[in-house]
Protein backbone atom coordinates (compact mmCIF):
# COMPACT_ATOMS: atom_id res chain seq x y z
CA UNK A 1 0.00 0.00 0.00
CA UNK A 2 1.71 3.27 -1.30
CA UNK A 3 1.79 6.38 0.93
CA UNK A 4 -0.98 8.37 -0.22
CA UNK A 5 -3.48 4.83 0.23
CA UNK A 6 -2.19 5.03 3.81
CA UNK A 7 -3.16 8.64 3.82
CA UNK A 8 -6.59 8.16 2.88
CA UNK A 9 -7.07 5.04 5.59
CA UNK A 10 -5.59 7.67 8.25
CA UNK A 11 -8.68 9.80 7.64
CA UNK A 12 -10.90 6.98 7.33
CA UNK A 13 -9.27 5.88 10.92
CA UNK A 14 -9.59 9.52 12.35
CA UNK A 15 -13.22 9.69 11.45
CA UNK A 16 -14.39 7.05 15.12
CA UNK A 17 -11.68 9.24 16.99
CA UNK A 18 -13.16 12.48 16.05
CA UNK A 19 -16.49 11.64 17.08
CA UNK A 20 -15.36 9.63 20.18
CA UNK A 21 -13.70 13.28 21.15
CA UNK A 22 -16.61 15.19 20.27
CA UNK A 23 -19.14 13.45 21.56
CA UNK A 24 -17.81 11.75 25.10
CA UNK A 25 -15.08 14.32 26.00
CA UNK A 26 -15.58 16.88 28.48
CA UNK A 27 -16.80 20.26 27.28
CA UNK A 28 -15.64 22.92 25.73
CA UNK A 29 -12.74 20.70 24.88
CA UNK A 30 -14.27 18.32 22.88
CA UNK A 31 -15.04 20.84 20.52
CA UNK A 32 -11.44 22.11 20.34
CA UNK A 33 -9.87 18.54 20.16
CA UNK A 34 -12.31 17.61 17.71
CA UNK A 35 -11.69 20.53 15.31
CA UNK A 36 -8.08 19.68 15.38
CA UNK A 37 -8.39 16.16 13.95
CA UNK A 38 -11.25 17.10 11.56
CA UNK A 39 -8.60 19.72 10.47
CA UNK A 40 -6.09 17.15 10.12
CA UNK A 41 -7.85 14.21 8.65
CA UNK A 42 -9.33 17.33 5.92
CA UNK A 43 -5.59 18.04 5.10
CA UNK A 44 -4.86 14.39 4.72
CA UNK A 45 -7.31 14.56 1.71
CA UNK A 46 -5.25 17.34 0.48
CA UNK A 47 -1.82 15.72 0.99
CA UNK A 48 -3.43 12.03 -0.68
CA UNK A 49 -3.83 13.32 -3.78
CA UNK A 50 -1.10 15.73 -4.38
CA UNK A 51 1.24 12.97 -3.39
CA UNK A 52 -0.54 10.07 -5.95
CA UNK A 53 0.26 12.62 -8.67
CA UNK A 54 3.06 14.18 -8.03
CA UNK A 55 5.16 10.33 -7.37
CA UNK A 56 2.53 8.65 -9.62
CA UNK A 57 0.68 6.71 -7.06
CA UNK A 58 -2.56 6.70 -8.32
CA UNK A 59 -4.44 3.47 -8.00
CA UNK A 60 -8.00 2.23 -8.42
CA UNK A 61 -7.94 1.99 -4.30
CA UNK A 62 -7.25 5.77 -4.23
CA UNK A 63 -9.68 6.27 -6.90
CA UNK A 64 -12.66 4.56 -4.75
CA UNK A 65 -11.73 5.58 -1.41
CA UNK A 66 -10.67 8.97 -1.86
CA UNK A 67 -13.80 10.91 -2.03
CA UNK A 68 -15.71 8.22 0.15
CA UNK A 69 -13.31 8.89 3.13
CA UNK A 70 -14.22 12.66 2.34
CA UNK A 71 -17.89 11.93 1.75
CA UNK A 72 -17.63 10.07 5.49
CA UNK A 73 -15.35 12.41 7.45
CA UNK A 74 -18.24 15.61 6.48
CA UNK A 75 -21.21 13.88 6.52
CA UNK A 76 -20.29 12.56 10.22
CA UNK A 77 -19.35 15.96 11.00
CA UNK A 78 -22.44 17.31 9.43
CA UNK A 79 -24.82 15.04 11.19
CA UNK A 80 -23.18 15.27 14.58
CA UNK A 81 -23.77 18.90 14.48
CA UNK A 82 -27.11 18.60 14.19
CA UNK A 83 -27.24 16.32 16.91
CA UNK A 84 -25.36 18.91 18.77
CA UNK A 85 -27.56 21.70 17.30
CA UNK A 86 -25.08 23.49 15.64
CA UNK A 87 -26.52 23.17 12.60
CA UNK A 88 -30.54 22.79 10.52
CA UNK A 89 -30.71 19.74 9.59
CA UNK A 90 -32.49 21.19 6.11
CA UNK A 91 -28.60 21.63 5.47
CA UNK A 92 -27.46 18.44 6.23
CA UNK A 93 -30.19 16.78 3.84
CA UNK A 94 -29.66 19.11 0.77
CA UNK A 95 -25.39 18.07 1.07
CA UNK A 96 -26.42 14.58 1.63
CA UNK A 97 -28.76 14.59 -1.46
CA UNK A 98 -26.65 16.20 -3.65
CA UNK A 99 -24.00 13.38 -2.77
CA UNK A 100 -26.72 10.48 -3.32
CA UNK A 101 -27.33 12.16 -6.70
CA UNK A 102 -24.01 12.98 -8.19
CA UNK A 103 -22.85 9.12 -6.71
CA UNK A 104 -25.43 7.75 -8.67
CA UNK A 105 -25.14 9.74 -11.60
CA UNK A 106 -21.05 8.81 -11.62
CA UNK A 107 -22.75 5.17 -11.22
CA UNK A 108 -24.97 6.16 -14.97
CA UNK A 109 -21.87 7.47 -16.73
CA UNK A 110 -19.09 4.22 -15.73
CA UNK A 111 -21.80 1.75 -17.03
CA UNK A 112 -21.96 3.92 -20.47
CA UNK A 113 -18.14 4.50 -20.36
CA UNK A 114 -18.55 8.03 -19.66
CA UNK A 115 -15.77 9.78 -17.98
CA UNK A 116 -16.61 12.75 -15.41
CA UNK A 117 -13.35 14.86 -14.40
CA UNK A 118 -13.69 16.40 -10.97
CA UNK A 119 -14.97 19.21 -11.48
CA UNK A 120 -13.27 22.31 -9.65
CA UNK A 121 -16.72 23.55 -8.56
CA UNK A 122 -16.53 20.21 -6.61
CA UNK A 123 -13.59 21.23 -5.09
CA UNK A 124 -14.51 24.54 -3.86
CA UNK A 125 -17.78 23.16 -2.38
CA UNK A 126 -15.44 20.56 -0.56
CA UNK A 127 -13.74 23.58 0.80
CA UNK A 128 -16.19 25.59 1.94
CA UNK A 129 -17.78 22.53 4.00
CA UNK A 130 -14.47 21.71 5.20
CA UNK A 131 -14.16 25.55 6.78
CA UNK A 132 -17.63 25.58 7.71
CA UNK A 133 -17.34 22.60 9.77
CA UNK A 134 -14.54 23.91 12.04
CA UNK A 135 -16.02 27.12 12.50
CA UNK A 136 -19.31 26.22 13.21
CA UNK A 137 -17.62 23.03 15.77
CA UNK A 138 -15.82 25.91 17.69
CA UNK A 139 -18.93 28.00 18.38
CA UNK A 140 -16.62 30.99 19.34
CA UNK A 141 -18.36 33.90 21.44
CA UNK A 142 -16.80 36.79 19.05
CA UNK A 143 -19.79 39.40 18.46
CA UNK A 144 -19.15 38.96 14.35
CA UNK A 145 -19.46 35.18 14.72
CA UNK A 146 -23.10 34.19 13.92
CA UNK A 147 -23.01 36.45 10.45
CA UNK A 148 -19.87 34.58 9.27
CA UNK A 149 -21.37 31.14 10.52
CA UNK A 150 -24.53 31.95 8.35
CA UNK A 151 -22.57 32.95 5.09
CA UNK A 152 -20.70 29.69 5.38
CA UNK A 153 -23.56 27.46 5.99
CA UNK A 154 -25.28 29.71 2.86
CA UNK A 155 -21.59 29.28 0.44
CA UNK A 156 -21.59 25.48 2.02
CA UNK A 157 -25.06 24.94 0.36
CA UNK A 158 -24.55 27.17 -2.93
CA UNK A 159 -21.74 25.43 -3.75
CA UNK A 160 -23.29 22.33 -2.90
CA UNK A 161 -26.31 22.60 -4.91
CA UNK A 162 -24.31 24.74 -7.99
CA UNK A 163 -21.47 22.07 -7.98
CA UNK A 164 -24.28 19.43 -8.63
CA UNK A 165 -25.83 20.97 -10.88
CA UNK A 166 -22.33 21.99 -13.07
CA UNK A 167 -21.68 17.88 -12.75
CA UNK A 168 -25.27 17.00 -14.27
CA UNK A 169 -24.84 20.25 -17.19
CA UNK A 170 -21.84 19.12 -18.20
CA UNK A 171 -22.26 15.63 -18.39
CA UNK A 172 -26.09 15.74 -19.72
CA UNK A 173 -25.07 12.56 -22.34
CA UNK A 174 -25.26 10.53 -19.75
CA UNK A 175 -28.86 11.27 -18.76
CA UNK A 176 -29.48 10.92 -22.81
CA UNK A 177 -27.77 7.25 -22.59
Amino acid sequence: MNLANKLTLLRVIMIPAFLLVLFLAPEPMNRYIAVIIFIVASLTDMLDGKIARKYNMVSNFGKFMDPLADKLLVMSALVSMVALKDLAAWVVIVILAREFAITGFRTLAMEANIVMAASWWGKVKTTTQMIMIPVLLLNLPFACMPVLEKLLVILAVFFTIFSGADYIIKNKQVLMG
